[in-house]
C-alpha cells in the first residue's frame, strides 16, 4: 500500500473519496479508509486534497524514499509537502499553487 489514512486526523470531508481515480477510498462512520490497499496507484491525489494532513504517502525504497512518509498541508495558495524521513528528520518543500503550472 502506498498511502496510510490516520483515522484520528480524518474529519470525514470526503475530498479524498471524490478524487481517488481508482474509487478505492470510502467513508465509514465519517472516517476515510482504503477498501483495497493493494490496488492503490500511488497517484497522491488524496494526499494533496486532504485538508487535515490525515493521509500519508509511503515513499518506498523503489522511488528513493527508503521508508519515509509524506503528507501535504494546504494554506491558501501555498502547499507544504512535509517529508518525514526514516532517520527522524523532516524536509518541507513549499509550492505556490498560483505559480506551480505557469509556463
Amino acid at each position: 500500500m502506498s498511502i496510510r489514512i490516520n483515522p484520528e486526523k480524518c474529519i470525514g470531508c470526503s475530498k479524498c473519496v471524490n478524487v481517488c481515480p481508482g474509487s478505492l477510498i470510502e467513508l465509514s462512520e465519517r472516517k476515510a479508509y482504503m477498501r483495497y490497499p493493494k490496488d492503490c496507484w500511488g497517484c497522491v491525489s488524496c494526499v494533496k486534497e486532504c485538508p487535515k494532513g490525515a493521509i500519508d504517502f509511503f515513499l518506498g525504497a523503489d522511488i528513493g524514499g527508503n521508508g519515509s512518509t509524506m503528507h501535504v498541508v494546504s494554506e491558501g495558495d501555498l502547499l507544504q509537502w512535509k517529508i518525514h524521513k526514516y532517520d527522524g528528520t523532516q524536509k518541507v518543500i513549499e509550492i505556490n499553487r498560483k505559480n506551480a503550472n505557469r509556463y
